[in-house]
């Protein structure tokens, strides 16, 4: 079943609430427009979620590249179209490998 316009905006806030959240401590800066998430760290590396309205989907471009999710209902989390690693496992590797910090996502 495909999410609807109004269930994917309100996963979409909520995922980059609950991220700020985690990131607000260990980010130099954060900025969020027009469902865009920018995460800075001090190092200059950033790693950018973006929601994909058209295709119903959350994308995340780090270093190590470019990953778009899908939200999966009977796990209630964001996985990897290609992968199926979850939004989570793949931010968990991506922040301490452009960062070197260790956050914990098991929530997201």
């Amino acid at each position: 079943m495909s999410l609807t316009e109004a269930r994917f905006h309100d996963l979409v806030d909520a995922t980059q609430q609950a991220l700020e959240e985690l990131f607000e401590d260990h980010a130099d800066d954060i900025e969020i427009s027009s469902g865009l998430m920018t995460i800075k760290f001090d190092n200059g590396s950033q790693l950018i979620i973006s929601r994909q309205e058209p295709l119903r989907q959350l994308w995340l471009a780090a270093r190590s590249g470019g990953y778009h999710f899908d939200y999966d209902e009977e796990s209630g989390k964001w996985a990897c179209e290609k992968s199926e690693e979850l939004l989570g496992e793949i931010l968990t590797r991506a922040t301490w490998e452009q960062a070197g910090v260790k956050l914990d996502f098991e929530e997201i």
